[in-house]
Protein backbone atom coordinates (compact mmCIF):
# COMPACT_ATOMS: atom_id res chain seq x y z
CA UNK A 1 0.00 0.00 0.00
CA UNK A 2 1.66 3.21 -0.91
CA UNK A 3 1.84 6.31 1.17
CA UNK A 4 -0.82 8.64 -0.38
CA UNK A 5 -4.02 5.41 0.31
CA UNK A 6 -2.32 5.18 3.46
CA UNK A 7 -2.90 9.05 4.37
CA UNK A 8 -6.04 8.90 2.62
CA UNK A 9 -7.09 5.93 4.73
CA UNK A 10 -6.10 7.77 7.67
CA UNK A 11 -8.44 10.75 7.14
CA UNK A 12 -11.87 8.63 5.82
CA UNK A 13 -11.20 6.63 9.26
CA UNK A 14 -10.97 9.74 11.25
CA UNK A 15 -13.50 11.79 10.30
CA UNK A 16 -15.50 8.67 10.95
CA UNK A 17 -14.45 8.90 14.59
CA UNK A 18 -15.62 12.28 14.68
CA UNK A 19 -19.36 11.47 13.61
CA UNK A 20 -19.11 8.56 16.52
CA UNK A 21 -17.66 10.65 18.88
CA UNK A 22 -20.12 13.87 17.96
CA UNK A 23 -23.30 11.31 18.41
CA UNK A 24 -22.13 9.60 21.44
CA UNK A 25 -21.12 13.30 22.94
CA UNK A 26 -24.90 14.44 22.13
CA UNK A 27 -26.35 11.22 24.03
CA UNK A 28 -24.26 11.32 27.14
CA UNK A 29 -26.09 12.54 30.07
CA UNK A 30 -22.58 11.83 32.65
CA UNK A 31 -21.02 15.55 32.63
CA UNK A 32 -16.81 14.01 33.07
CA UNK A 33 -17.49 10.81 30.17
CA UNK A 34 -19.31 13.90 28.23
CA UNK A 35 -16.12 16.20 28.94
CA UNK A 36 -13.83 12.99 28.10
CA UNK A 37 -15.21 12.58 24.65
CA UNK A 38 -15.45 16.02 23.67
CA UNK A 39 -11.37 16.46 24.60
CA UNK A 40 -10.98 13.14 22.45
CA UNK A 41 -12.87 14.77 19.62
CA UNK A 42 -10.85 18.01 19.68
CA UNK A 43 -8.23 15.82 19.41
CA UNK A 44 -8.69 13.93 16.96
CA UNK A 45 -10.17 16.89 14.47
CA UNK A 46 -6.81 18.69 15.07
CA UNK A 47 -5.01 15.48 14.28
CA UNK A 48 -7.09 14.95 11.00
CA UNK A 49 -6.72 19.38 10.23
CA UNK A 50 -2.64 18.30 10.77
CA UNK A 51 -2.50 15.44 8.35
CA UNK A 52 -5.10 17.40 6.41
CA UNK A 53 -2.55 19.87 5.28
CA UNK A 54 0.38 17.49 4.92
CA UNK A 55 -1.48 15.27 2.30
CA UNK A 56 -2.16 18.47 0.50
CA UNK A 57 0.82 19.54 0.45
CA UNK A 58 1.79 16.46 -0.80
CA UNK A 59 -0.51 16.88 -3.75
CA UNK A 60 -2.55 13.21 -2.15
CA UNK A 61 -5.80 15.63 -1.08
CA UNK A 62 -7.31 18.06 -3.52
CA UNK A 63 -10.44 20.00 -1.74
CA UNK A 64 -13.49 20.88 -3.75
CA UNK A 65 -13.57 24.07 -5.57
CA UNK A 66 -14.41 27.30 -3.07
CA UNK A 67 -18.25 28.27 -3.74
CA UNK A 68 -18.78 31.45 -5.32
CA UNK A 69 -20.58 33.89 -3.58
CA UNK A 70 -23.64 33.92 -5.71
CA UNK A 71 -23.76 29.79 -4.33
CA UNK A 72 -22.79 30.85 -0.67
CA UNK A 73 -25.64 33.18 -0.80
CA UNK A 74 -28.25 30.55 -2.72
CA UNK A 75 -27.61 28.18 0.60
CA UNK A 76 -27.96 30.82 2.80
CA UNK A 77 -31.46 32.28 1.59
CA UNK A 78 -32.29 28.21 1.19
CA UNK A 79 -31.71 27.61 4.77
CA UNK A 80 -33.37 30.88 6.18
CA UNK A 81 -36.26 30.25 4.42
Amino acid sequence: MDEKTMVNDILDGVKSELTIYQGAISESENMALRQALQQIRNNDESFQYELFKIAQTKGYYTPAAKATVTEINTVKTELQA
